[in-house]
Parts: structure tokens; sequence; C-alpha cells
């Protein structure tokens, strides 16, 4: 999943990025002001950086150019702002692009993923990340599943459910909400669909590891949730 970290001092405007990325199934981090983004990134590492430049105390330009001593993760400016000069200044700093406020909700969501996707041919790749609960390890940048250290091929919708699960052991997930965070909201398919990839990935889990499969519990009545095998 995503991870988008917010900068702006107005409480406002992260709410309404928090909403808008939300819905596009992307993981929010917020800060409101640059003291609050070094903090975060000292943290934990994110995939793209939306930055504001009007802000007390530490401008946006300063905030960039500091996260450049030492990271290239995108970032993309906000600004009441349209003059030239300071597009090119937060371009020749080494921003990723620029967004002028105000702005639509399509706007930001395909100005994200093209810089994504520019970054990703550009071979700026985010520090390696692994997730891991007993035997089951998943490597974030290459996408790929091991038990025990042996790959396990997945589909794309195998991976978000696991990737899911992983991120949030012992939550029970309802079906809809599966349908929800993995499929569009509107997907037609109906919570069948959910059972049966929860079944092939189970079984692709199992044939590594027995003990792999049964980290995907069933939660009777409800839906599923992802724990230490009973």
């Amino acid at each position: 999943m995503t991870t988008v970290l917010i900068v702006d001092d107005e409480r406002d405007m992260r709410n309404l990025l928090e909403v808008i990325l939300r819905k596009e199934n992307i993981r929010t981090m917020t800060a409101a002001n640059g003291y609050e983004a070094y903090e975060q990134l000292s943290k934990r590492s994110v995939d793209l950086i939306l930055l504001d430049v009007m802000m007390p105390e530490i401008d946006g330009f300063t905030v960039c150019k500091t996260i450049r001593q030492t990271s290239n993760v995108p970032i993309i400016f906000l600004t009441a702002k349209d003059a030239n000069e300071d597009k090119v200044n937060g371009l020749t700093i080494g921003g990723d692009d620029y967004i002028v406020k105000p702005f639509t909700a399509n706007e930001v969501i395909a100005r994200i993923f093209a810089v994504l996707r520019r970054t990703e041919t550009a071979g700026v790749q985010p520090v390696q990340k692994l997730l891991m609960h007993g035997v089951i390890k998943i490597d974030e940048v290459s996408r790929k599943v091991f038990v025990q250290d042996v790959p396990v091929p997945l589909t794309l919708k195998e991976y978000e459910i696991l990737h899911l699960f992983i991120q949030n052991p012992n939550i029970v997930y309802s079906r809809e909400q599966l349908l929800e965070c993995i499929w569009d909201m509107d997907y037609v398919g109906g919570t069948r669909t959910v059972d049966t990839h929860i079944k092939t990935l189970r079984l692709k889990l199992g044939k590594q590891l027995k003990e792999a499969s049964e980290y995907i519990q069933t939660v009777w009545g409800i839906g599923y949730r992802f724990g230490e095998p009973l």
C-alpha cells in the first residue's frame, strides 16, 4: 500500500487530503510543520510527500532541501501561489511536481500516480522494507512473498490481502470490509470472491508449509483475521 506524508499547517487542508487519498486506498501520515515532518520521516519511510510551501517557522522549500540531503523520496509541492518563479524554485531544489491550491481530488490523485510512475521508471526505489510474521515474509519493494525464505507466487489480489493482514494482525475483517479495501467499493462480484481468494491464498501458503496457511483464520459469521496459528 502506498504511504503519503501530508505536510501542511492548515488542519482543514490536511483532513481534506486524507479523505481524498484514503478513498484511493492510500495510507496517510500527517505533519503540521517542518519539525513534525522530520520526526515522522525519522520513524517511518514513505512513498511520497505532499509538502505545503507557505508554512510558519520553516517553509516548504527549506523542508525539501533538508530532506534531499538524505532522501530521494518524491515530493509534490502544494501552494496557493501561481507564480512561475515559485514553481521553478521548487522544482530546482528537488521537488518532483507542483499543485496550486485550490485543486480537485482528481488532480491530486493523478499527479501522485504520475510522479510515482516516473520515479519508478527512473529507478528511484525506497529502501527495502520487509514485513515478517512467523514463517511468512513480505518484501514490499519487490512485492514478493516468502514462506521459510522460499518464494510463493501470488496474484495481485492475493498479495494485497496478505499484505493487509500482515500489517494488521489480529484485526477481524468482514468480507464487505475486504471488498472495500482490496476491490473497488462498487465491485459487483459479491463476497463470494473474497472466500475464493482466501481459499487460494491458504492453499499457496500451505503448499510450502502447512503452518503458513493457518495464520489466516476464519471468524465464523464475520470474516477473517491474521494471527498465530491456533
